[in-house]
């Protein structure tokens, strides 16, 4: 079964720009690199030269997994999105019980997740505890630091 890659139409672009510096940026300099190191004369013993093969071959991994990636990326259509339960680019409003502290996520990808801007991944120990719930549910999720429970106060997008 594909699983597909749901982000926004940033996320793509950001993984598309990530792409393009693998193949038009990087992928041409270590191509000099290995060029340079080349012309420097007896290449088993030429530690430039294997250091530039090993990081061309980093980059190209990248890149194909990059291309895989983005040929599974599905752009979020968010005029379909609801704020009747909780789901991907859903903002959340929760209380933190244990701190009783309110707290606001955005729930995304894992490749567009980033904490210091409530963006978490709907795939993390809180998001999946949150996916499709409503407004007033209560769930305790377990995470690292141990079990927490988050009232849902408010769905917006």
């Amino acid at each position: 079964m594909e699983e597909f890659n749901y982000v926004t139409k940033e996320g793509l672009e950001k993984l598309q720009a990530e792409l393009n510096d693998l193949k038009f940026v990087q992928r041409p300099f270590i191509t000099r690199q290995i060029a340079d190191a080349r012309d420097k004369g007896d290449l088993s013993e030429n530690a430039e030269y294997h250091a530039a093969k090993e990081d061309q071959g980093i980059i190209e991994t990248k890149i194909v997994k990059l291309n895989n990636l983005i040929t599974m990326s599905r752009i979020i259509d968010e005029s379909k999105l609801s704020t009747k339960q909780v789901m991907m680019l859903t903002k959340v409003r929760l209380l933190n019980h244990n701190i009783n502290k309110e707290i606001l996520y955005m729930l995304v990808n894992e490749k567009e997740a980033d904490l210091k801007t409530g963006k978490i991944s709907f795939k993390s120990p809180i998001g999946l505890g949150l996916m499709n719930k409503k407004v007033g549910d209560i769930v305790e999720v377990t995470v690292p630091a141990g079990k927490i429970k988050l009232e849902i106060l408010e769905i917006t997008l």
